[in-house]
């Protein structure tokens, strides 16, 4: 009874569930000091987080060293928020990758925040679920003989216009594919501060655990659809705006292993990562990714 009770702390400490790892990257542009002051966008963000139950948050910026994403830090992460917007050609292609295969093996869990649509790790992510939704349906000797070809693999700011043929697409000729890779952007965009209508679309998706119904976005930028993204999974969020536009803000994607979700709202110039709603998705998405 007396060893018992002496290991009874060892037990407790044993049976307290492991913290999420989360690792919040941010760019870091100048710009962010008009929706947040001395702080940065992720900063911000980060410390929403902070005393959120069973979250470990760390922060990085493209300015450390490997860019913050450095094979130690990534495996010290069980999801991955990210928020970029001007730099992304400066994202370096092996980090990108490294991230991206992890996902892949679902060893960790991805989160994009609005203009991160153009973000290096999540049009990979995108490409790949792409090549995996090709590649469905077909039987072992189709895919044996099969001759792949990919086109638009570096997108970067390269917008669409209304109307304009939706990517990804595949064609197939015979034993021939030929896959347009996504162009992870929309049509119509407009930075006028007016308010988004965000609604709760899938109210039974653990990402929507705790929020209301309908909430609305005081400042924010407009994306109009369509995303030129695959078929997602779920779509948690839809938002909507004054003048009609319409877009699916909150959609989760599985690629390979490993969870991955966009959150549309997050332009810098707005403090949209002060308002308790936008953190508590972000804080949902972080458990959903990590699998609890």
């Amino acid at each position: 009874m007396r060893l018992f009770l002496a290991l009874l702390p060892f037990l407790a400490l044993a049976a307290e569930p492991k913290p999420i790892r989360v690792l919040v990257w941010d760019e870091q542009q100048p710009q962010q000091a008009q929706g947040y002051g001395d702080k940065f966008l992720g900063e911000t963000l980060a410390a929403g987080l902070a005393g959120k139950t069973g979250l470990s948050i760390k922060t990085a910026k493209l300015a450390d060293p490997e860019q913050g994403l450095s094979d130690a830090a990534l495996d010290e992460t069980d999801v991955l928020v990210f928020w970029c917007h001007r730099k992304v050609k400066e994202q370096d292609d092996v980090r990108v990758e490294a991230v991206v295969k992890r996902v892949q093996a679902g060893k960790l869990g991805f989160i994009a925040l609005h203009s991160a649509h153009w973000a290096k790790p999540f049009v990979r992510l995108m490409q790949e679920r792409t090549k995996d939704e090709a590649k469905k349906g077909l039987t072992a000797a189709e895919l044996a003989s099969a001759k792949w070809s990919f086109v638009n693999e570096a997108p970067y700011y390269k917008g669409v216009k209304a109307g304009a043929p939706l990517t990804p697409s595949v064609r197939r000729d015979g034993d021939k594919f030929v896959v347009t890779l996504p162009q992870c952007v929309f049509p119509t965009y407009r930075n006028d501060g007016a308010p988004g209508h965000v609604t709760v679309a899938k109210p039974t998706h653990p990402i929507a655990t705790g929020l209301p119904a309908k909430w609305d976005i005081p400042q924010t930028e407009m994306y109009g659809e369509p995303f030129h993204v695959p078929a997602p999974d779920d779509v948690v969020f839809e938002e909507r705006w004054d003048k009609g536009e319409y877009f699916r803000s909150g959609i989760t994607w599985q690629v390979g292993a490993g969870k991955v979700f966009y959150y549309r709202p997050g332009h810098e110039t707005y403090p949209i990562f002060k308002q308790r709603e936008n953190i508590q998705v972000v804080e949902n998405a972080i458990r959903w990714a990590a699998g609890k």
